[in-house]
């Protein structure tokens, strides 16, 4: 059966070749018993990915059973799975079949698979290698027939060293891997996402739906969305109930992501033919400051270069631009405000590069004057929009002289 067939069958969204290789493979181990491991972070789907493992096996007449494991305590969670005789525990009024009994002939989907306990652990590995247990609180070992797919979102590597998960049960569990992408990596299909949702919502709640311009779908793509897909349709919806307009912007857009990771976020879009700048972000803030420290660093290197080479005249209107770039340095000056000399091999300065120290400067001026009005003059809350401390920002405000 082909990738896209499935897709279609399962309603899966997306063409990336990150998300057609996983599909692949779940359509390559389905007619085998080999136990399969989903490996994948919250919220990119990956309760898919044993439906179509079971529907494609020769087990799919049978139940197909999926337990969160991380939802059910740890007091309960063996008697979940594998069952308890009456009277076995304080409340066990009768006899219970569990998960893996009833699951028998068929697929059953372990979700969080890393949450079990380590007693439990030991029960899982003997129904994995022998196709047996034993209910709580009873001595009689009950066979059963269960194709065992699992998924986390943790790595493994992590709780094996710390004694949280078996290294035995991993490598049974993982037999063949299936790797389900974040969105970041599978970028080409945030869109398509988002159309499908909006869509959906529209006909949920009887409105149009919505419709982002160039500037909207660049920031869309570029967003990290570490909530994955899950994450993705909620934001979906809320614009689709809240906003009026049905046309989405960038700026409207940008109003409904969460500020905690606009850090991963480039801090310009680029889309429509045209380059829109979100300078009131902490990420472009800092670039600037960094690039501001970088030319520091440069002045100091010309420095040490000038005092071991020695000097030589220069005049005119590279003079007057060298004063301008190491005005604030006044161990670059001599007493008197003249410059030290420069190496010969120095002479030419090249006024672009310095016209772009002063680019920056101004860009780095404005960038302070917004932030001080957009919080109504209070450093503190300025400085910490601007990635700085409140005192570089108030040596900043005297540099620029800025009321």
């Amino acid at each position: 059966m082909e990738v896209q067939s499935i897709k279609q069958r399962f309603g899966i969204i997306g063409n990336s070749t990150l998300l057609n290789r996983a599909i692949d493979v779940a359509i390559h181990v389905a007619p085998t018993n080999i136990s399969v491991l989903i490996n994948g972070e919250s919220g990119v789907g990956k309760e898919a990915m044993p439906k179509i493992i079971h529907s494609l096996s020769a087990r799919k007449h049978g139940p197909y059973i999926a337990v969160n494991c991380g939802a059910i305590p740890e007091g309960t969670i063996d008697s979940e799975l594998f069952g308890h005789e009456k009277g076995s525990f304080t409340g066990a009024h009768d006899a219970r079949k569990g998960y893996f009994e009833v699951a028998n002939g068929g697929t059953i989907f372990l979700d969080e698979v890393a949450e079990l306990p380590l007693q439990t652990q030991v029960r899982l590995l003997r129904v994995l290698e022998t196709g047996e247990f034993i209910r709580v609180g009873s001595s009689k070992v009950i066979k059963t027939d269960v194709r065992v797919v699992a998924a986390t979102n943790v790595k493994f590597g992590e709780a094996i060293r710390s004694g949280k998960f078996r290294d035995d049960l991993y490598y049974r569990l993982n037999q063949v891997p299936i790797y389900m992408p974040p969105l970041r990596e599978r970028r080409e299909d945030i869109y398509l996402l988002f159309r499908k949702f909006t869509t959906d919502f529209s006909e949920q709640y009887r409105m149009p739906a919505l419709a982002l311009n160039n500037d909207a779908i660049a920031l869309l793509e570029k967003y990290p969305w570490p909530g994955n897909i899950r994450q993705l349709k909620n934001i979906t919806e809320q614009m689709s109930v809240i906003e009026q307009q049905r046309d989405i912007d960038a700026a409207t857009l940008l109003r409904y992501l969460p500020a905690d990771d606009m850090s991963r976020l480039p801090a310009v879009v680029e889309g429509g033919g045209r380059t829109q700048n979100f300078d009131e972000r902490e990420i472009l803030y800092k670039l600037l400051f960094e690039m501001k420290n970088d030319l520091n660093d440069v002045k100091k290197l010309v420095l040490q270069i000038i005092r071991s080479e020695g000097n030589i005249d220069v005049s005119g209107t590279n003079a007057d631009l060298i004063r301008k770039v190491f005005s604030d340095n006044t161990d670059m000056m001599e007493d008197d405000g003249s410059i030290l000399q420069l190496p010969a091999r120095m002479e030419r300065v090249q006024v672009d590069d310095v016209e772009e120290s002063f680019s920056l400067q101004e860009t780095e001026k404005e960038l302070i004057r917004k932030a001080l009005s957009k919080h109504a003059n209070k450093r503190k809350y300025a400085a910490k929009e601007l990635g700085i401390s409140e005192r570089t920002l108030y040596r900043k405000i005297k540099e620029y002289n800025l009321k």
